[in-house]
């Protein structure tokens, strides 16, 4: 071993020492041996994992998969028993309550005790034993409610010994320890949404390409790293790729084996009803299917023919149980678009009796007994709104819009037996635009939505939509640790979690730093998506009059030239061993967007300049070999990212983002139109503009919403700052979340104390994040006033109205989307100079204010 290479791994090990070492709580990773504790890791040397032979196969695999990573962290094999009694000195064993031999014995002998877990879903115990057997003279159980809450039990402690989820997704290199140990005592966790889980979509060219290249499709030997990821993640549910052609059943039969096998439950997407892909009726292969129209009024017979062999597939397993699915019933339009205009409620009603009577028939059983999900995406939501009946037990799927944003949650009863979910996007395409290349999603507005839905009732399903999965990593693992447990990921936790986060994945000597990195960079990425942005998406400098938050390419520009040179002093930190991690998770996004910013900063001065240029053309040309320089720097950082552990991700930055005119995609990059000037000297970009000559009294003021002076809290409610969230430092509203709304007689308000140079007519704006209406309304209500004046109501209605969306209400929601901001106004006459305080009023639920902004003579 070369002696840079042992450099590189001494300092890896010193810097990724698992988090989870407090020593104090039981069942806790240590690396010092206490009183009672557990020798997981003992000189490098593992101890044995016994695996049944009779345990479930998902149980099997992660206990395999478990002493593989007490492999990588010690660099010793673990040795691998059948039995109990040929093991000798400490042993894991892990099995599922009353399926597993040696648990059920350890029981009935008073050694452990589990009786809070059969009967319960995907729950776990953690055990230290003392002398279990003969030759052990303690042990690890880890006791499973079901044969997932085995595997999540195995998978939890693999995180903490620091084996991350990703170590395979993203290359995450594994931290060597000689010696773990884990307090003695017992500990219990349990997954609190019942169905936690992610969809592979809109993964052509990068997915598509690099699934293809690697593994020859997405087939069983692709989705083998899928399903263990999800499982890390203490997922349990995937809507697998189905962009034309794939289909995952179809493509090898030996996707749903797997995934079965691994103890993956496996549904299909909104518009995929009754296990089928889209892509499968299209192929027309099945027995007596004549194909025809995707439309039930005139092809009902075929289609329900189609939806049968779905479900026969499922039961095809012949063990009376079938492979484990979720089934997506209901119906779309062909390649998910909306059903006939029109589309009565009552044929969609019919539809779904249609697929449950296939459903009975089939499985042989009460359709009540096989767990169903009815996605209420895009216009089936306004069925549902409209008075659609939806049998009990299935669960109800409410959407966001696409863009972050939630777009109902329930009203009605919470103890309707199906429960109630939400499909939430990282990824999309459509409109005002696709959003497929980088991850633009800001963790806090996610644990905002998602708790705002956990806090109303959405409890039984969570998935969201990550497009190709890579670069979605930071954002992914934070929404499935939220789903794990919401009531943990607290407003205290959601701010600790990019360092948590980068501590688990490069170690704590640089975890501070990299968190601000990845936090800085989502929330540049969030102002507008790389696909939006053009030379016009902002104007070129601040100019008097305008509001200055930040938003024109000057300040921008400072913001990602700053962060490009925090991410250079920390990289020089970063340990050889977790270079190509480090580029994934946190360097490529970063310079990728930064030098998306320069370009289009360059066209923009070049346009300029074209018309305005005094200096004989050359700032034109300087700015145009600026913007060309940066048009050719994408593709060499694209061509490094293809480059990483030898070609390992080859493909998965082939999503196209410059040069976009429509909501689609180009086929190919293209280089905005520049100009050049011949035989001119060069310049220098983003010259001092002229001054408008507007006096300080016309300048905004500013404040954010951070600075209130006073919050005033009332009938359990209280203000808190969301940190980060939008561009500045943070979004405020009143927690809890999910609460009814309130009147100025409930005295629910900030106060922000401002000094204003000059009387006059002021515009007092509040400035807030896009968010819905979700209980069935259509207006998110906030309140201002002044001084001791009456307060004045503003509504942001991005929800529309019933029916069709108006085209002022579609163009507010697009506006709002596209800059993720809506600016409300309200207007105060005579107001006098001096000492003003401006009140904002609590009103509506979900409505967060990132800043307050004065303006007038």
């Amino acid at each position: 071993m070369k002696f840079s290479a042992r450099l590189a791994i001494a300092a890896l090990t010193l810097a990724a020492v698992p988090a989870a070492l407090a020593c104090t709580d039981p069942v806790s990773v240590c690396v010092n041996f206490r009183k009672g504790s557990f020798p997981l890791m003992t000189n490098g040397q593992p101890a044995a994992v016994l695996i049944e032979a009779s345990a479930d196969s998902a149980v099997q695999m992660a206990s395999a998969n478990f002493a593989g990573d007490l492999e990588r962290v010690g660099g010793k094999a673990a040795q691998q028993v059948t039995a109990a009694a040929s093991a000798t000195g400490a042993l894991v064993i892990a099995g599922v309550v009353g399926h597993s031999p040696v648990i059920d014995d350890l029981a009935r002998a008073g050694k452990i005790q589990v009786s809070d877990l059969p009967g319960q879903w995907e729950a776990y115990r953690q055990i230290v034993v003392e002398n279990p057997f003969p030759n052990v003279p303690r042990a690890l159980v880890i006791a499973g409610s079901d044969r997932r809450g085995a595997v999540f039990g195995l998978y939890d402690l693999s995180g903490k010994i620091g084996v991350s989820p990703w170590y395979w997704f993203a290359d995450v290199p594994v931290a060597r320890q000689a010696n773990l140990y884990l307090t003695a005592g017992s500990r219990r966790d349990q997954s609190k949404v019942r169905y936690r889980g992610f969809f592979i979509n809109d993964e052509a060219p990068a997915f598509s390409t690099w699934s293809q290249e690697k593994f020859g499709g997405a087939n069983s030997k692709m989705y083998a790293h899928v399903f263990e990821l999800l499982l890390r993640m203490k997922g349990n549910y995937l809507w697998p790729a189905m962009w034309a052609p794939r289909a995952f059943n179809d493509d090898d039969p030996q996707n749903m084996v797997l995934a079965d096998a691994m103890g993956v439950v496996m549904g299909t997407s909104h518009h995929e009803p009754m296990t089928r892909a889209q892509a499968e009726w299209h192929r027309n292969k099945e027995q007596g299917v004549t194909g025809g129209k995707w439309d039930y009024t005139v092809n009902a017979g075929n289609l329900r023919q189609f939806w049968r062999g779905g479900i026969e597939r499922m039961v095809s397993k012949g063990d009376g149980r079938g492979y484990e699915a979720l089934i997506t019933v209901g119906m779309r339009g062909d390649g998910d678009e909306p059903m006939s205009e029109g589309t009565a409620t009552q044929l969609l009603e019919s539809i779904v009796a249609a697929q449950r009577d296939i459903i009975r028939d089939v499985t042989g059983r009460p359709a009540d007994q096989q767990p169903q999900v009815w996605a209420l995406y895009k216009e089936v939501q306004d069925y549902y709104d409209h008075g659609m009946k939806v049998p009990d037990d299935v669960t109800l799927l409410f959407a966001d819009d696409n863009w972050g944003q939630i777009r109902r949650l329930p009203t009605e009863d919470l103890s309707r037996r199906g429960g109630f979910g939400v499909y939430y996007h990282f990824d999309y395409v459509g409109g005002p635009r696709n959003y497929k290349w980088l991850n633009t999603n800001q963790i806090e507005k996610t644990w905002q939505q998602m708790d705002l839905a956990w806090r109303r009732g959405a409890r039984t399903l969570w998935i969201v939509n990550v497009g190709d999965i890579k670069p979605m990593e930071f954002p992914l693992g934070f929404f499935m640790a939220q789903a794990w447990d919401p009531e943990a990921m607290t407003l205290a936790r959601l701010t600790n979690y990019p360092e948590e986060w980068a501590r688990q994945t490069f170690g704590a000597r640089n975890a501070q730093a990299i968190a601000s990195l990845v936090t800085r960079y989502s929330q540049l990425a969030a102002l507008r998506k790389p696909e939006l942005l053009d030379a016009d998406s902002f104007p070129r400098k601040y100019q008097r009059g305008a509001v200055p938050d930040g938003r024109n390419f000057s300040g921008l520009m400072k913001r990602w030239q700053v962060l490009e040179a925090d991410l250079r002093m920390v990289k020089r930190d970063i340990p050889v061993a977790q270079q190509d991690a480090f580029f994934q998770l946190v360097e490529h996004p970063i310079i990728a967007l930064a030098n998306l910013y320069n370009l289009y900063h360059a066209v923009a001065w070049n346009r300029y300049y074209a018309g305005h240029d005094d200096a004989g053309g050359a700032n034109t040309n300087t700015s145009a070999a600026a913007a060309e320089a940066a048009y050719r720097r994408d593709r060499e950082i694209t061509d490094q990212y293809h480059a990483l552990n030898g070609g390992k991700w080859n493909g998965m930055m082939l999503q196209t983002h410059i040069g976009y005119t429509t909501w689609q995609q180009p086929d190919k990059q293209v280089m905005p139109e520049v100009r050049h000037v011949p035989d001119s000297k060069t310049g220098v970009i983003d010259a001092p503009a002229k001054a408008d000559g507007a006096s300080v009294a016309d300048v905004p003021l500013a404040v954010e919403a951070a600075g209130f002076t006073r919050a005033h809290d009332a009938k359990g409610l209280s203000w808190r700052l969301i940190p980060n969230l939008g561009i500045g430092l943070g979004a405020v509203t009143a927690f809890p979340q999910g609460q009814p709304s309130s009147s100025a007689g409930d005295a629910i308000y900030l106060e922000y104390e401002v000094k204003l140079p000059a009387a006059g007519d002021k515009i007092v704006q509040l400035h807030l994040l896009p968010t819905l209406e979700t209980t069935g309304g259509v207006d998110i209500r906030i309140g201002v006033s002044m001084d001791d004046g009456p307060a004045q109501t503003l509504s942001m209605r991005l929800t529309p109205s019933p029916g069709p969306p108006t085209l002022q209400e579609q163009r507010n929601w697009e506006k709002a989307v596209i800059n993720n901001e809506f600016v409300l106004e309200a207007k105060f006459p005579g107001v006098a100079a001096g000492k003003r305080v401006i009140k904002v009023w609590r009103i509506d639920d979900n409505a967060l204010l990132t800043q307050v902004v004065i303006k007038g003579k």
